[in-house]
Formats: C-alpha cells, structure tokens, sequence
C-alpha cells in the first residue's frame, strides 16, 4: 500500500476549511452578543450602579444591574414604593439604556 504524506500547507489549508465550514454553519443565537456589546453592557450596569448609588433615596447596595443589549434589568430590595419608581426613572436617564426592567422588591 502506498500513501502520499500531505505538505505541511495542505494539511493547513484544510485545518482552515474545516474550520471556516464549521462556523460558517452555525446560525446566530439571539442570546449571542459580540465583545463591543458586552463591554457597552457592561459600562451601561456601570453607570447605572453610579447614578443608583448618587441619589439619595436609593439604596444602591441593596440594587443588583445587569444590563443585556440596552435592556437594564434592576433587581434586590428598596425600603419604600416610590423608590421602586425613583430606581426606574434614574435608571431611564443614563446614557445607553433602551429600556429598564424592574424586579425590585419593597422590604
């Protein structure tokens, strides 16, 4: 029996092939965000904690901020109704934010 070894480039173009065809397959998940995305996100959660945490109803440590895509989701406890709203209406205003989803709790 007699094999031909490939060259060393042939063995890379296909590696790259391979590659390109497997990726290339793969639908895009709505879930899926790119690395600009996740640090806008993530700067939106930053800015959103800083003008939580500037206001003097809100009692930022007690706010979790997690933001996906623009969306701001508030979640954890304030101490009164209208601090459920004031976290939202602070939240709208940060520059970034498309929409703002409130699970906060009253303790």
């Amino acid at each position: 029996m007699n094999l031909v070894k490939p060259s060393a480039s042939t063995v890379i173009r296909s590696l790259f092939l391979a590659a390109a065809l497997s990726l290339g397959g793969c639908a895009s998940d709505p879930t899926d965000r790119s690395v600009g995305v996740v640090i806008e996100d993530t700067a939106i959660s930053a800015r959103v904690k800083a003008a939580l945490a500037g206001d003097p109803d809100v009692k930022a440590r007690d706010v979790q901020v997690e933001t996906f895509r623009g969306v701001v989701q508030l979640s954890g406890f304030v101490d009164a109704p209208e601090n459920v709203r004031r976290a939202t209406d602070v939240a709208r205003r940060v520059d970034g934010v498309r929409e703002v989803k409130n699970d906060l709790i009253v303790k």
